[in-house]
């Protein structure tokens, strides 16, 4: 039987988050089945905008060469958080290539059968209702806090990590109170 050749693919979102709680997992789960890892692609980018994750990229160039049988990622919302359209794209580009992707957070990716697209839409489905639950509650939080007259986020003045100067209208000029 040939050894698969198995490619790693951990995201995280901000600096703040590390893969280091996805990694040793991924590569446990990996050695436990004898899958030879020939590459680990890491990225620190949303799953959010399509076209940004240049990692994730280079991942779908890769199977398109044919380096790898398996890719294991940690969950499949660390691929995308764009719905169900986005998550089948990607799981029939890879079958394409006759790359199998496989999740550890969904042992359902691992059996054989119909019922995978399905549970593939359903999880890509809620990785999206996920994402946008998350940005509304974070638009709240900042017209909360903008009602009381405190303010939030990035300073005004600093860079944030992406070296991109912000400008929000609301933080240059003086909170009106009343």
């Amino acid at each position: 039987m040939t050894k698969l050749r198995c490619a790693l693919y951990l995201r995280v979102s901000t600096e703040e988050q590390t893969v280091e709680n996805q990694l040793p997992a991924l590569k446990a789960f990996a050695q436990a089945r004898s899958w030879e890892i020939v590459e680990i692609y890491q990225e620190e980018e949303s799953a959010w905008k399509s076209g940004h994750q240049s990692e994730l990229a280079r991942l779908k160039s890769d199977a398109a060469k044919r380096r790898f049988n398996v890719v294991l990622v940690w969950a499949l919302d660390r691929l995308t958080r764009e719905g169900i359209a986005a998550i089948l794209k990607l799981v029939d580009q890879f079958k394409l290539y006759g790359v199998r992707l496989i999740s550890y957070q969904e042992s359902w990716t691992e059996a054989p059968g119909e019922l995978g697209e399905l549970l593939y839409a359903i999880t890509g489905w809620a990785g999206k209702f996920e994402s946008e639950r998350r940005s509304s509650r974070t638009r709240a939080g900042l017209e909360r806090a903008k009602k009381h007259g405190t303010r939030s986020g990035i300073p005004t003045g600093k860079r944030g990590p992406d070296k991109k100067k912000r400008h929000r209208r609301w933080l240059r000029r003086p909170l009106e109170v009343g």
